[in-house]
């Protein structure tokens, strides 16, 4: 039996994995928060095959609630990270269980490594960013690699429905880069861009024109070290309604020019809003990548990917290694004592059967 601890497991994204969870007779879940009452209503619930339970974790101060607990593996649910330091996981080594997390922040991913040392001499694993990005899309680049000679140059975007379900901290995550400077490795080196800038639209399959804008993730510091022949990487974000996302891009302009503040100070004002257009959208997200290369025959070579998410699961698709995660771990397999990014763990066909019952298609081109 695995103890569990999803702390944030009554939320948008912590209650989507344990529902998938709480389907083994393996697992033994705990659904925490700061409100226990919500907690314990989310764990009755679930209906588990092995009955859930409901516990307080206040991420202010962690340590002592998750060592009266004694779970195995701590999933931390609960963004924005770029406002965390590492106490979660911390207290998560202390009491000798394995971490994991759904960060897509930049820095807190790119410094897990910071805990290398402690979580070996515990014998536990701590995962940052199991997450569509860089999980995903760095298995796209592995295959990438075995089929090309060269990986020269990859972009990848994301088009959120605005139907999906969606907290203040996610908006908060995405808005906390809008307007403001960060590196991407463009032509052999890390050159600054802003957050929301590069303004231009993809055509997608399904969904018609999509708009985006520079985003700051994970792989923007982590993949130059790890594709050494890499020259060029980007990622974009976009809303799917065209109104919102040019509203960004205009409150973007203003950051950049110091007339506004940073935008996540606004996220629970700007998210309460950006629900008054959810007529217009349609419940359906977009991932998109593009990798150029050269063959082992000289020739140049081009692979194109395509997910297109349908019935409010865009979502969901990033909370599948931290679900993979905790079902290897219940199943008995290992994972490597040490503190690092999620990079290497999943192939793509590994990541693509964890989303089973997702409403979803996958174009390769």
């Amino acid at each position: 039996m695995l103890k569990v601890l999803i702390i944030g497991g009554y939320g948008n994204f912590g209650g989507y994995v344990a529902r998938k969870l709480a389907l083994r007779a393996d697992i033994a879940l705990v659904l925490a928060g700061r409100d226990h009452a919500k907690a314990q209503e989310a764990a009755a619930a679930l209906n588990a095959v092995y009955p859930a339970q409901g516990a307080r974790v206040d991420l202010a101060d962690p340590a002592a609630a998750i060592a009266a607990i004694a779970p195995d593996l701590v999933i931390n649910m609960v963004g924005p990270y770029h406002t965390q330091a590492y106490q979660v996981a911390q207290a998560a080594i202390a009491c000798g269980a394995h971490y994991c997390d759904i960060a897509d922040a930049r820095d807190f991913v790119c410094g897990i490594g910071a805990l290398d040392a402690a979580a070996k001499k515990a014998g536990v694993a701590i995962i940052a960013g199991a997450s569509s990005v860089p999980c995903l899309t760095a298995a796209y680049l592995d295959e990438a690699e075995q089929a090309m000679a060269e990986v020269r140059s990859a972009y990848c975007g994301i088009s959120g429905a605005e139907q999906a379900n969606r907290g203040a901290g996610t908006v908060a995550a995405v808005l906390s880069y809008v307007g403001q400077r960060f590196d991407r490795l463009a032509n052999g080196q890390m050159r600054p861009v802003t957050g929301w800038a590069g303004l231009h639209s993809v055509r997608y399959p399904e969904l018609g024109r999509r708009w985006f804008g520079h985003g700051n993730i994970p792989d923007l510091g982590l993949f130059p070290a790890r594709y050494p022949t890499l020259r060029d990487y980007a990622f974009y974000a976009g809303h799917e309604i065209a109104v919102l996302h040019f509203g960004t891009w205009m409150m973007g302009k203003l950051v950049s020019l110091g007339v506004l503040p940073r935008l996540d100070r606004f996220a629970p004002l700007l998210l309460k809003v950006s629900k008054l257009f959810n007529w217009l959208g349609n419940g359906r997200s977009g991932f998109h990548m593009v990798i150029e290369g050269i063959g082992y025959d000289g020739t140049p070579m081009v692979r194109r990917h395509w997910i297109i998410a349908r019935s409010g699961d865009g979502p969901n698709i990033p909370c599948v290694p931290v679900i993979l995660i905790a079902q290897m771990l219940a199943a008995g397999r290992t994972i490597a004592p040490g503190a690092r990014p999620c990079l290497g763990l999943f192939t793509r066909a590994e990541f693509m059967a964890g989303m089973a019952g997702l409403d979803y298609t996958a174009i390769d081109e």
